[in-house]
């Protein structure tokens, strides 16, 4: 069992700037996040999607976003632990928080804060019968080593930027590439809806507009995809692999068992501490709800400012807790590392 100060479900870029607060507080972290990497949905959903109500930056990449805020909580060490979806939180005698993942890990926190975006992501599935047998063997919904694709026939299923970037990706290092979107309309970067287009027209890509409606198997592999075009023709694709990105659907998921006053799939907070209604346990971005509420990153940012303070009280309440500020402090300094 892993104790610590505080415990973050959520790695998006609040539950990272929330350690930033906390550790400007002395406040120990360790995040828990159910994707294989930080970063929310920006690092997952759209890295290369620009920002621009960012403070300070009149536009900004998602990932590069994110890579900022790792760097910022650098000074403070947070220990995280990834691809793993938080199973259970209870409240123990002593008054701690036992928070327990699907992948085994125990932690014991004196607070918890929930910082879960608007859920755990799933990926939405491929939806054929007795498909799910090829599930990371032949189909993925994430690619975790490109190179394992190289020199196949490689299907990518999808009109996202996902799908566009890893088609582009594949495009001369896998034998063929074959991109299936559902219709003509793409909801990725309008460049790289060009590139792909423009691969295709030179040979070194193929696109079919239309749905997946069955496969087809041989001796225990996956070796064929029936399609269905949006004229109602009928195609089958030879495939050694399925690069499979429908999207990613938002699940609540255990977080709706853990007895915290909901309002439909957000969690009730208050506007002071940001606590919910179980004392101890906090929520801030997008998972949160307070008359007034703006799902803004921004937003964010600011109710993890006031829940670090509201924890610190609520953690040393005996002990005077000062604003100090960044620019100014020594202390602050001394802790970030700054240079006299």
């Amino acid at each position: 069992m892993i104790e610590t100060d505080v415990v973050i479900v959520g790695a998006g870029p609040c539950g990272l700037f929330q350690v930033f607060e906390l550790g400007l507080l002395d406040l120990r972290a360790h995040v828990v996040d159910a994707l294989a990497v930080p970063g929310g949905q920006c690092a997952e959903l759209y890295p290369d999607k620009p920002i621009y109500d960012i403070p300070g930056f009149p536009t900004v990449g998602a990932q590069e976003l994110v890579d900022r805020l790792l760097q910022q909580i650098k000074p403070f060490a947070p220990t995280f632990h990834l691809g793993q979806q938080v199973q259970e939180l209870a409240r123990q005698e002593d008054g701690r928080f036992r928070v327990a993942t699907a992948a085994g890990t125990v932690l014991l926190a004196r607070a918890v804060i929930i910082a879960g975006g608007v859920g755990a992501f799933q990926p939405v599935l491929l939806r054929l019968d007795g498909v799910e047998k090829y599930d990371d063997r032949q189909l993925f919904y994430r690619v975790r080593e490109p190179a394992r694709h190289h020199g196949r026939n490689v299907v990518v299923l999808g009109g996202g930027d996902s799908a566009l970037d890893w088609a582009l990706q594949m495009v001369g290092k896998a034998a063929s590439v074959t991109l299936i979107h559902r219709s003509a309309a793409f909801k990725a970067a309008p460049a790289s809806v060009s590139r792909f287009r423009q691969l295709v027209d030179e040979g070194k890509a193929r696109l079919l507009l239309g749905s997946v409606l069955g496969y087809e198997e041989r001796d225990g592999r996956l070796t064929a995809l029936q399609v269905t075009g949006i004229d109602q023709s009928k195609s089958t694709v030879e495939v050694d692999d399925v690069l499979a990105f429908y999207g990613l659907s938002p699940k609540l998921g255990p977080i709706a068992e853990w007895g915290l006053n909901l309002n439909k799939n957000q969690i009730e907070v208050d506007t002071e501490k940001f606590q919910t209604s179980t004392p101890g346990i906090y929520a801030v971005g997008d998972i949160n709800y307070y008359p007034g509420k703006k799902k803004l990153i921004l937003s964010g940012f600011h109710e993890a400012a006031l829940a670090a303070f509201a924890i610190k009280h609520q953690l040393f309440p005996n002990e005077k807790v000062y604003l100090q500020y960044t620019t100014t402090s020594p202390a602050v300094h001394k802790k970030l590392g700054v240079p006299d």
